[in-house]
C-alpha cells in the first residue's frame, strides 16, 4: 500500500471512526483504525465490538484530488498514536507507504514516521445487513431526539436495558424513550414513508447515542436508518455507524404516566429553571439535592430548599395558569434541571395526580416531548 493524501480529509475521517475505539479493549486489534486502500479511495474502520463506525475517503472529489494511490492494500494502526500524530503533522500532504510485516512509513513535509503495523486479516468483520427495514430522518431531527431523551437513561450497570434508549415504531410514528426509574423521558416524531416499517424493543446504548451525535453533520441532510435483528446502522453522507442492539426487554413504561391530572401549573420556563437553579444550590450541599415547589393562596407557587448548613433559599414565582388543587411535592432539582436545560418552549405545563405521585412536565408548543420525574416522600 502506497498513497498521498490531503491531511485536513484524513483527519477528519479519523475523528469519525476513533469514536469507536475503546481504551479498555483486551483484543490488541481492536486497539487500531484499519485502512483499505483501493483505486477509488481509503476506507477507515474502527470498533469495540457494541459499535462499528467506517469513514470512506473517496480519492476524488468536485474535481479535487484527494487521494493518488500508487498501491494498493490494508494495514491496521495503534489509534492512540495515529490519531494524535496525523493531527499535529507539518504539511497539508501525508505521504503513507506499508512495507514487509506491516511496517508503515508516513511523512509530512520534514517529518518521518514509522509505525508498527497490525495484520489487517485479524481485524472482525463489520456485520451483514439486509436493509428491508430502513427509515429516513433528517439529523438534526434525530439530534434533537437523542437530546431529549439520552439524559434520563441508567448509569448503572446493573440493569444494562435501561442504560439505553428504547426505539418504538408503529404506523409511521417513531418513539424514544428513556428511563432509570426515577425519571422518565419520551420523545416522539411522526415519519413519512415508513408505511411498511413497524419495529419495536430496539434498545441503543445511550453513550453509542451520544458519540452518533457527535458526528451527524451540521447539514440538515437525511440519515438512512437500517434496523436489523441485533444491530442497527446509520447511514450518514460517507460514514456508517453500526450499534449493537441491547439484549433483553425493556419495561413497559406506558403505565406511570397518568392521563388525568388534579392540579395543573404553566410556567415560564426560564425563570422556573433559574429559580430551581438558585434552590439546587443549598440543597446539593445536603447531598439530596432535594426542592420543595409548593402552591400558595395569591394563585403563585414557592421554590424552596435548606442546609442544615448553610441555611434556607425561598423564592415565589408568578404562575400563568392555575387549575385544580393545593399542592406541596419535594423532588429531585437535578431531575428537574436536566429537564428544562433541554425544553425549547418558553411556556411548560406541570402536573400533578397528587404528592406521591409521578410529576409531568410538558412543553406547551411540543405536544411530541413529554417528561416524568418521581416525588420524594419528606418529612416536613
Amino acid at each position: 500500500m502506497k498513497i498521498s493524501i490531503l491531511k485536513n480529509v484524513l483527519n477528519e475521517s479519523i475523528q469519525h471512526v476513533s469514536k469507536a475505539i475503546s481504551s479498555r479493549t483486551t483484543i490488541p486489534i481492536l486497539g487500531g483504525i484499519k485502512l483499505d486502500v483501493t483505486h477509488q479511495g481509503v476506507t477507515l474502520t474502527a470498533s469495540d465490538t457494541d459499535i462499528s463506525i467506517q469513514s470512506f475517503i473517496p480519492a476524488e472529489d468536485a474535481d479535487r484530488t484527494i487521494v493518488q494511490v500508487e498501491r494498493t492494500g490494508s494495514v491496521v494502526l495503534p489509534a492512540k498514536f495515529f490519531v494524535e500524530i496525523i493531527k499535529k503533522l507539518p504539511s497539508q500532504e501525508i505521504q503513507m507507504e506499508v512495507k514487509e510485516h506491516f511496517q508503515t512509513f508516513i511523512s509530512s513535509g520534514s517529518t518521518e514516521i514509522q509505525m508498527v503495523g497490525l495484520d489487517p486479516e485479524e481485524f472482525p468483520v463489520l456485520p451483514d445487513i439486509e436493509g428491508n427495514q430502513t427509515i429516513s430522518l433528517p439529523g438534526a431531527l434525530l439530534k434533537n431526539m437523542i437530546r431529549q431523551t439520552v439524559f434520563a437513561i441508567s448509569t448503572q450497570e446493573t440493569t444494562p436495558i435501561l442504560t439505553g434508549v428504547l426505539w418504538n415504531l408503529d404506523q409511521n410514528d417513531l418513539k424514544f424513550t428513556a428511563t432509570d426509574r426515577h425519571r422518565l423521558a419520551t420523545r416522539s416524531a411522526h415519519l413519512d414513508g415508513a408505511d411498511d416499517v413497524k419495529f419495536s424493543n430496539v434498545v441503543i446504548a445511550g453513550k453509542t447515542l451520544n458519540e452518533l451525535s457527535k458526528i451527524i453533520p451540521d447539514q440538515n441532510t437525511l440519515i438512512d436508518i437500517v434496523v436489523a435483528d441485533n444491530q442497527v446502522l446509520f447511514k450518514l453522507d460517507r460514514v456508517l455507524f453500526y450499534s449493537r442492539i441491547l439484549d433483553g426487554i425493556y419495561p413497559d413504561t406506558t403505565r406511570i404516566i397518568p392521563t388525568t391530572y388534579k392540579t395543573e401549573l404553566i410556567l415560564d420556563t426560564k425563570k422556573l429553571s433559574e429559580s430551581i437553579d438558585r434552590a439546587y444550590l443549598l440543597s446539593r450541599e445536603e447531598k439530596t439535592n432535594i426542592v420543595r415547589l409548593q402552591t400558595m393562596e395569591n394563585g403563585g407557587i414557592e421554590i424552596s430548599s435548606s442546609s442544615s448548613e448553610l441555611g434556607k433559599v425561598r423564592e415565589e414565582l408568578e404562575v400563568i395558569d392555575f387549575k385544580g388543587e393545593p399542592l406541596r411535592i419535594s423532588f429531585n432539582s437535578k431531575y428537574m434541571l436536566d429537564v428544562l436545560k433541554i425544553v425549547e418552549s418558553e411556556q411548560l405545563m406541570i402536573a400533578f395526580t397528587g404528592m406521591m405521585s409521578p410529576i409531568i412536565l410538558k412543553p406547551m408548543d411540543d405536544s411530541q416531548s413529554s417528561y416524568v420525574i418521581l416525588p420524594y416522600r419528606t418529612t416536613n
